[in-house]
């Protein structure tokens, strides 16, 4: 295929697709980075290895995979033309993400109230990375949140429609992305002690 015959729109939404996805390539490798120096760093002496993950993050977990579900049912119902139920997925999508933060802040809680810190004299350093990994992980799907914001938004607006649904689909994919990475995360932390 001649890349110059293809019209200016279709090289932009093909360029902005590749920024999404060196964003998210550079994501896996700094989590890569995090996931190899927790392996490392299992063989030391003051590992703790009987810890167990707050009950907070696998609700979160099954949280945050039903929002992916709900994004992908709003980014079906516009490419149906079906706009007021795009809508509404993409709130309750919102209201998900929203509740997943809040369910990972009640994790670092139940953590903090087992005697479990991030730094200091009674931390140690499987949690320092689990705090680390988890609350980077928040700060990414803070952002996912923004970009949802501007997708709902748009979409209230009505400037998505079928065949017109660009920034709806690079904010799923972003959305879906996070969640896998969730999910990944966490059994991470769980089966490797």
């Amino acid at each position: 295929m001649d890349l110059t015959q293809i019209d200016i729109e279709e090289k932009n939404k093909r360029a902005k697709k590749m920024m999404l996805w060196f964003g998210i390539v550079s994501l896996i490798m700094g989590f890569a980075g995090w996931t190899s120096a927790y392996i490392v760093s299992s063989k030391r002496e003051d590992w703790i290895s009987d810890l167990e993950l707050p009950q907070a993050f696998f609700v979160s977990t099954a949280i945050i995979v039903l929002s992916s579900l709900t994004y992908f049912m709003a980014k079906l119902a516009v490419k149906k033309d079906n706009q007021k139920q795009g809508s509404i997925f993409l709130l309750v999508t919102l209201v998900l993400g929203i509740s997943f933060i809040i369910l990972q802040f009640k994790g670092f809680s139940q953590m903090l109230d087992n005697g479990y810190y991030f730094t200091g004299p009674t931390s140690s350093i499987k949690m320092s990375y689990v705090f680390l990994i988890a609350a980077v992980h928040i700060v990414h799907v803070v952002a996912g949140l923004i970009s949802l914001l501007v997708v709902l938004v748009q979409q209230l607006r009505r400037k998505y429609m079928p065949g017109n649904t660009l920034g709806l689909e690079l904010g799923a994919t972003f959305w879906h992305f996070l969640d896998f990475l969730w999910v990944y995360l966490i059994l991470f932390m769980y089966f490797v002690k």
